[in-house]
């Protein structure tokens, strides 16, 4: 096949493809990208960028690895997918004994998908029919955290902030879930017994029609980049068991090692009923997703009239997909990944401070291997995009964030480069 010139693409790109978050009337620039190895996008006219946001969090490994590479290729000699009803393979069977091994006890059932919003979609429908299956079909409704985003598809979006969520136009058209503000402090902040005065309410008022409560645990992702502190998060644990409602920890964003644990709710030393993983998942490599729950939930569901769970997608346990799974956890586990993430911690700690002393700054906020700067005011993602390529930097700001989620084999050298043209731009801001 004959390669396409950059304005060949670029005419195509513009006639038929849509962006997310994008509008097709005012596009933004879609920069080319023709090949990525390291930490670095390789644009087509020869410039280089280091990815700060790990392709949305997800190539935690960077790209182009050799191992990830070896893992798809044999694989791919073997069979690129097979339908999972009735069948089931190596690659599947290993990823679901190596995810009950990882996460927290007594998570030990492992339900795959293809994406991370189908995983909550799952989690959401596990608790339903476990509730169904229990002869309380009445509990069909969930409570979340404000600030909280949880995906795209439409029971993601109920439970997303209603507000923030960037769904509120869907309003009308979603579930009407029911939601609690969150810590108002960080992640260090000491405990406030106020902070479970709306939840604790709640809770005790919608017990008899709340299937559970939804919620990332330590760090609001899409929603705000927040963070709160890990008692919070053990509250809740304790407020959901007093009051007979499952708990949905959303780890789509921070599992595999992101906020300096392997998963973000050791730091609390809880266990949800349901867990919902996604993103570093692959090492950014395939789309996959996987829901776990307990043995509890599984046997409640189906010991329910319909006697099965009911969901089933097409590309459920993609053989590709598991395989670059395997090899991805097996290499983050290899390597010594909590000093990455720690010395990643402490450079964004250090070299993102003084934007925090900017006029157009409101906070600057560091976890593992996350750094945000909130703005004032939103900004506007096109000039900032485009000043950042042109310091050879690639990140993706939203709204009033401007936040860095790098691969965690990113060098000192390269996180620095990041950080300084970050702080040139945003002194003027």
């Amino acid at each position: 096949m004959t390669s396409l010139n950059a304005a060949e693409i670029d005419a195509l790109d513009r006639a038929h493809l849509w962006h997310p978050y994008s509008s097709l009337t005012a596009p933004p620039p879609a920069y080319l990208v023709r090949r990525a190895r390291g930490c670095l996008l390789e644009l087509d006219d020869g410039r280089t960028l280091i990815d700060g946001m790990a392709s949305w969090w997800c190539a935690i490994h960077g790209y182009n690895h050799p191992t990830l590479n070896a893992a798809i290729s044999e694989q791919l000699s073997a069979m690129a997918h097979v339908m999972f009803g009735g069948i089931t393979h190596e690659p599947a069977a290993r990823l679901a004994a190596q995810l009950v091994a990882l996460t927290p006890a007594p998570l030990d059932k492992v339900f795959l998908s293809d994406s991370g919003s189908v995983s909550v979609e799952v989690a959401i429908k596990m608790a339903l029919q476990y509730w169904q299956s229990q002869g309380q079909p009445q509990k069909r409704r969930l409570l979340a955290l404000r600030g909280g985003y949880h995906g795209d598809t439409f029971a993601a979006m109920s439970v997303c902030d209603p507000v923030t969520g960037m769904h509120h136009l869907f309003a009308g058209a979603l579930a009407e879930q029911l939601f609690a503000p969150p810590p108002t402090a960080g992640f260090d902040a000491p405990w406030d017994p106020a902070w479970l005065n709306d939840i604790g309410h709640q809770l005790a008022t919608h017990a008899d029609e709340l299937a559970a409560v939804i919620l990332e645990p330590i760090v609001q992702g899409a929603g705000g980049m927040r963070f709160y502190p890990p008692a919070f998060l053990r509250a809740v644990r304790e407020l959901c068991d007093q009051h007979g409602v499952l708990l949905i920890a959303d780890e789509i964003a921070t599992g595999f090692g992101r906020t300096g644990k392997l998963f973000a709710c050791e730091w609390a030393g809880i266990s949800p009923d349901i867990l919902c993983l996604g993103k570093a998942l692959t090492g950014g490599y395939l789309t996959l997703a996987a829901t776990l729950c307990t043995t509890q939930v599984a046997e409640g569901i189906c010991s329910g009239s319909a006697g099965v769970f009911m969901h089933g997608p097409t590309f459920m346990g993609n053989p590709l997909a598991c395989a670059v799974a395997n090899a991805s956890i097996e290499l983050l586990l290899a390597s010594p990944w909590q000093a990455r993430i720690a010395a990643i911690e402490a450079q964004l700690r250090e070299e993102l401070a003084p934007c925090g002393d900017f006029p157009g700054v409101a906070e600057v906020r560091v976890l593992g291997a996350i750094g945000v700067v909130e703005m004032k005011q939103p900004v506007d993602l096109a000039t900032l995009q485009a000043e950042l390529v042109a310091r050879g930097v690639w990140l993706r700001p939203f709204g009033r964030l401007v936040y860095l989620m790098p691969p965690y084999v990113i060098s000192g050298e390269e996180l620095a480069r990041i950080t300084t043209a970050l702080g040139e731009i945003l002194a003027h801001y």
